[in-house]
């Protein structure tokens, strides 16, 4: 079986000369007054912004991408203002790239322009660990998506959206089963088991997206009491959320590596997909708690795990931080980071909380292994089949695309 995977691939211009670079210029400056007018006009429809777009000096391809995108930007991304350093977005129609390995730069990008005759080739400074998919393009293996074309201060970059097949990984017969808990004080912890016993664990602690969170909380909030331009409170959400997506973009990417130095690994991780709805620890836990990004960590470590061809399972989340990784018995957390073993014959009597849960969860792998936690008046076999009785959860992986391509921002 083969799955979609989407992937984002980013280049560099190589410096253009001065003609080029006057005309990357000219071609950004029209189509955001083009995006400006279309935005400002309220046209809500594709055919009431190619009204606006028309007369502009811009390609089909660029005047396409506008007509798609700016009724989203009420309706599907609520804006109620536009940034000023929108990229120059075109439809796949028009993207077109050569290659010479004779060539100190092999790829070169044809530059979309209006007028017959009037596009250019530039070089393209390409990311290495992406080449493989940039010959896709050209052999069709892969699918080009929209692009874009964005100015960063004094460089140019292209970044181009693409689709590609992916083998659907399959699960070993006897694979080592490695869990994740995504927390608060740790932003991720990993412990693979081997012969039901966790082995080194890995943690990626969650102090700067704690303390990101924190600060973004307080700033706009000061911010809005004191009434401040809604540019400027949308401006610093930007920048919070940027650093906490590029946050999430380095645990995933790490995660994946640290399970694929095991032999035969399969990703395991809780199906949170009603975490939200279940949340009830009063006003200021479940304010911290629904910002806290869940969803996206996992989502982006199934990602990666699909292009890295390992495969992921979900099994049900209750009690992994109750429950003792060693003899199954609900215990309790002394502190934040301690898990204590209320059991007087299990060998565990305190254990790292955080990579107690991950080894749990891993453990729930096998859906006839435990199912509940311990209590003395419940067992764990299977009553239903519903999934509160299974270890194993029932999600069906989600094959959209969740590429995410960082703005810049200060650190």
């Amino acid at each position: 079986m083969t799955a979609t995977a989407t992937k984002t691939l980013e280049a560099t211009l190589a410096p253009p000369t001065t003609g080029k670079e006057q005309r990357l210029e000219r071609t950004v400056a029209t189509y955001r007054r083009a995006l400006s007018d279309a935005f400002e006009s309220g046209a809500d429809t594709q055919t009431a912004v190619n009204d606006v777009v028309t007369p502009y000096t811009l390609t089909s391809y660029a005047k396409d991408a506008l007509k798609n995108y700016v009724p989203k930007l009420r309706d599907t991304y609520n804006a109620s203002e536009l940034a000023d350093d929108h990229p120059v977005r075109f439809t796949n129609r028009g993207f077109r790239i050569d290659h010479s390995d004779e060539r100190a730069y092999e790829f070169c990008w044809r530059v979309p322009q209006a007028g017959r005759g009037n596009a250019f080739w530039i070089p393209l400074r390409i990311n290495p660990e992406q080449e493989s998919l940039w010959h896709d393009l050209l052999d069709e293996s892969a699918t080009v998506g929209e692009f874009r074309l964005q100015q960063y201060r004094t460089s140019w970059m292209l970044h181009v959206t693409v689709e590609y097949d992916v083998a659907e990984p399959e699960t070993p017969d006897d694979p080592t089963r490695i869990g994740f808990d995504v927390g608060e004080s740790k932003l991720l912890t990993g412990c693979a088991c081997q012969s039901d016993t966790p082995i080194q664990p890995y943690i990626y602690d969650g102090g700067r997206a704690r303390a990101l969170r924190k600060e973004m909380y307080t700033t706009l909030k000061r911010l809005q009491e004191r009434d401040t331009a809604e540019w400027r409170v949308d401006g610093r959400f930007d920048y919070f959320q940027n650093a906490l997506t590029d946050i999430v973009e380095k645990a995933s990417h790490e995660a994946v590596e640290y399970a694929d130095s095991f032999d035969d690994p399969v990703i395991v991780l809780e199906d949170l997909t009603y975490i939200r709805e279940n949340l009830d620890y009063g006003k200021y836990m479940n304010r911290r708690l629904h910002s806290w990004a869940f969803a996206r960590l996992t989502d982006r470590i199934e990602d990666k795990a699909l292009e890295a061809g390992i495969p992921v399972e979900f099994v049900n989340p209750s009690y992994t931080s109750q429950t003792c990784h060693a003899c199954g018995h609900i215990g309790r957390r002394g502190s934040q980071a301690e898990f204590k073993c209320t059991n007087a014959e299990c060998h565990i009597s305190t254990f790292q909380a955080d990579i107690n849960a991950a080894a749990n969860i891993a453990d729930r792998f096998d859906p006839w292994g435990e199912s509940v936690p311990w209590k003395p008046e419940r067992d764990d076999s299977p009553r239903n089949g519903s999934r509160c009785d299974t270890a194993t959860g029932y999600r069906t992986l989600s094959r959209q695309s969740r590429q995410t391509t960082l703005a810049a921002f200060e650190s």
